[in-house]
């Protein structure tokens, strides 16, 4: 199988701007780090998650992602604690080590960091429901609670229906993923190009 080239922020493969590939994972890393810090995430915690997507090893010492991200140990700690606890992230230690290991879930990543939430959105269900009982739902404050009750219940029916819909996505996407690397098409600067779809003529 021929490999992917490493490709940079812009679209162009890292050999064609003289770039290694750790300098092009960086460069992902500092960009993806951006968005996730716009979206609420701490700029160090969203730099080691966009790094752990990103780098190719299967887990990760602090001190590594210390030195993967170019920056010093101590940067490291309250950014990997913040993400197991938000659970994107999975902690281990093997047995008889004395350093923790990071890595993000291989096996569907997307499932197994979304199924992390559930019980916060069944802790928060059960404490709403309290405050309703308490507050009583003909006052506007209570009026709201019980909308918000409704967005969360919406919310969880249709986040999991949606996950079962994409676990057979992504069975399909592994499957086809191969044979797309193995003939890839060209587009006009060379870069490969999605393949079309038989199916979706039919839909």
């Amino acid at each position: 199988m021929p490999a992917t080239p490493d490709v940079t922020g812009d679209g162009f493969p890292a050999a064609d701007r003289g770039e290694t590939h750790q300098e092009a994972v960086l460069r992902f890393v500092e960009q993806l780090a951006m968005l996730l810090n716009e979206a609420g995430l701490p700029r160090m915690s969203a730099r080691v998650f966009a790094f752990v997507l990103a780098d190719d090893a299967e887990s990760y010492t602090a001190r590594e992602f210390a030195e993967g991200l170019r920056v010093s140990p101590a940067a490291i700690s309250g950014a990997v604690r913040q993400l197991v606890q938000a659970g994107l992230l999975a902690k281990e230690r093997a047995p008889g080590a004395r350093v923790d290991h990071y890595r993000v879930y291989d096996d569907d990543i997307w499932s197994a960091i979304m199924a992390q939430r559930r019980p916060f959105i069944t802790r928060t269900l059960a404490v709403l429901s309290d405050g309703l009982a308490t507050i009583g739902e003909d006052r506007p404050g209570g009026r709201r609670i019980r909308e918000t009750i409704e967005f969360y219940r919406f919310i969880e029916e249709h986040t999991w229906t949606a996950m079962q819909e994409w676990q057979k996505y992504r069975l399909q996407w592994a499957d086809d993923a191969p044979a797309q690397q193995d003939t890839p098409s060209q587009g006009s600067l060379g870069h490969a190009t999605p393949t079309p779809d038989p199916s979706a003529s039919s839909q």
